[in-house]
């Protein structure tokens, strides 16, 4: 006979993967309460989540040091305390895609922009061509340049939308931080805000002069004066000094019915980029993208603990 304490043994294929962004300013989370969503349906994650589909190969460590607290003359061990409390994560994106590159490099994930003619050679992309206004009316999945504008457009093509440069210092990119500016002097073009942003989403259909996206764009509706560049590819760059955080969830869905979601309010990237091959039939191979992050940590409100994770297991 079944009870409350004798709950099913989970029985899993995948675990499926969902981020969303950290405020780096604040450094103010996004928080996920499985009380009230712990059931979503995983192709309609609760925003501000985004899905990064399956990942392989998951692997969670702690390293906590627990210790034991020993008193009288035998030493006897009377308590325990936990110190260096330390959480590790690793996997692999079973594919490519912006939000995996970004997550999985460790520094800036660069927006490779058309160049414009006579553009000088750089490594992460040169002098683009003029990016396109957006018109007012313009919404998170409806972009708005005009009929004109819209003939250098493709259904198919990625797009990215954010603002200008105009000498902003800190942290830079339109919802989700995609690099830190410590020196405007450093910075190349009017492009560069467009070049690190998250704020990327692909072009399902074209009517008139309306581009109309596949999702809508992580950021949300447009701000006034945000432009519109199309994008040819990401590059990123080992070595950079500026390291990805992002809240993550990961889920696991058992084959009774029941599931198991792991919650990082904060996890940052722990190395730069790599990649995990497998022999699929000589000499193919599939490439995967290999991700390692550190828990950072926060305060539950429910009682002022400092924590790392959280595991919840809803029973069938």
């Amino acid at each position: 006979m079944s009870t409350a304490n004798d709950c099913n043994t989970p029985i899993t294929r995948r675990v499926r993967a969902y981020f969303a962004p950290v405020d780096r300013v604040s450094g103010t989370p996004t928080l996920f309460d499985p009380a009230q969503t712990g059931r979503f349906d995983l192709d309609a994650p609760p925003a501000p989540w985004r899905d990064l589909g399956w990942c392989l190969n998951f692997r969670r460590s702690d390293a906590d040091g627990i210790t034991a607290v020993r008193s009288g003359p035998q030493a006897m061990v009377t308590s325990q305390l936990r110190s260096a409390p330390d959480a590790t994560l690793a996997l692999e994106f079973a594919t490519w895609g912006k939000l995996q590159l970004a997550l999985s490099s460790g520094s800036q994930q660069m927006n490779l922009l058309p160049p414009a003619t006579g553009s000088a050679t750089v490594p992460s992309g040169g002098d683009a061509t003029a990016a396109v206004a957006l018109d007012p009316s313009s919404t998170a999945a409806a972009l708005v340049v005009g009929p004109t504008l819209a003939t250098a457009f493709h259904v198919g093509d990625l797009v990215v939308v954010d603002a200008d440069y105009a000498a902003q210092t800190g942290f830079l990119g339109t919802g989700v931080s995609g690099g830190y500016v410590r020196t405007a002097a450093d910075v190349r073009g009017i492009d560069y805000i467009r070049r690190i942003s998250l704020n990327v989403a692909r072009i399902a259909s074209i009517t008139g002069g309306t581009l109309t996206l596949d999702r809508p764009l992580p950021a949300g509706v447009p701000a006034p004066g945000m432009k519109l560049s199309r994008v040819t590819g990401f590059v990123d760059r080992e070595g950079s000094a500026f390291f990805q955080e992002w809240s993550a969830l990961f889920v696991l869905d058992g084959e009774l019915g029941d599931r198991i979601l792991f919650h990082y309010p904060r996890l940052e990237t722990m190395h730069g980029p790599r990649e995990a091959a497998s022999t699929l039939s000589a000499p193919l191979q599939q490439m995967r993208l290999d991700a390692a992050f550190r828990a950072l940590p926060v305060t539950d409100p429910a009682d002022g603990e400092t924590v790392l994770c959280f595991r919840t297991y809803l029973p069938a």
